[in-house]
């Protein structure tokens, strides 16, 4: 499934980006002419992934400037490329310029590491999955660069799947209430995604006899996930697994020759490591 990120949901994130600088850039109005015309060129200075343009330029049409892309989202770079080049009036461009850089480093950051994740798994049947640990506010641009890393869709927020972890399996206890009546409501609710995390045998009985879409194997070694794998498609042939919980990329390997369809990943979006991007203005 494709991400979709509404006009809307970029002029939202490039005005509260704006916003956290205040009113006016008292800097630039003591040192700029107005009226002072100028370009700069986003350089990408170590290689990686590009993520975040979309963001990016709607921080630029904000402050009324343009931006040229020289790299599709996405791509591959080598370091000392130029990505894109900014035009505007100079003022405008300085008060683009952090917001602009915060964004596409963050994202090209997260892109970068997923890639590195993507190309751990190659050949197996494995696909690496956002969570989210994202950060407030930023969700979709974070997703964005997981997208543009190779990796795939997870939930996006709550009200589309349901996923039944272990404080729900909690809830349930305690109101003695079955797992199988939940997912039953849910269904009546026209969700379609049962998700359930699992950290027992018993748990994943319950879940596959209840009628979940998809497993959460939490928090196990690869040889577990193995196990518990073929166990749950032999109980209900067709369900889904994924494999969560401490998983790296020393290990990612091993869990995916585990079996499992999907290995979610939080320290994609929640550990990011910006990507070192600048921008060198020309007047």
């Amino acid at each position: 499934m494709p991400l979709s990120i509404s006009i809307l949901e970029l002029q939202r994130v490039a005005a509260a980006a704006l916003a956290e600088d205040g009113e006016i850039d008292i800097t630039t109005v003591v040192t700029v002419v107005p009226g002072t015309q100028a370009n700069g060129t986003l350089e990408y200075r170590a290689s990686g992934v590009v993520a975040g343009l979309a963001f990016a330029e709607a921080v630029a049409k904000a402050c009324s400037c343009t931006v040229e892309w020289h790299k599709e989202e996405g791509g591959l770079v080598a370091g000392g490329v130029g990505i894109g080049i900014i035009k505007g009036e100079l003022a405008q461009l300085l008060r683009a310029e952090r917001p602009m850089l915060n964004l596409l480093q963050r994202a090209s950051g997260i892109a970068t590491v997923t890639r590195a994740f993507v190309e751990e798994v190659r050949g197996t049947r494995c696909r690496i999955l956002h969570t989210r640990k994202t950060a407030p506010g930023l969700r979709l641009l974070d997703v964005a660069g997981v997208v543009a890393g190779g990796g795939y869709l997870h939930r996006i927020d709550l009200a589309h799947e349901v996923m039944v972890k272990d404080n729900h399996w909690r809830a349930l206890a305690r109101h003695g209430a079955a797992l199988e009546h939940a997912l039953d409501e849910a269904r009546t609710r026209g969700v379609k995604a049962l998700y359930v995390e699992v950290e027992s045998i018993e748990q994943l009985e319950l879940a596959c006899d209840a009628g979940a879409t998809r497993l959460l194997i939490d928090n196990q070694p690869p040889e577990t996930v193995n196990a518990w794998t073929r166990l749950a498609r032999e109980k209900a042939p067709g369900i889904e697994i994924e494999a969560t919980g401490g998983i790296s990329l020393d290990n990612v390997r091993a869990y995916a020759e585990a079996g499992p369809d999907y290995i979610s990943v939080g320290a994609l979006t929640h550990s990011v490591k910006a990507a070192d991007i600048a921008l060198e203005v020309k007047l």
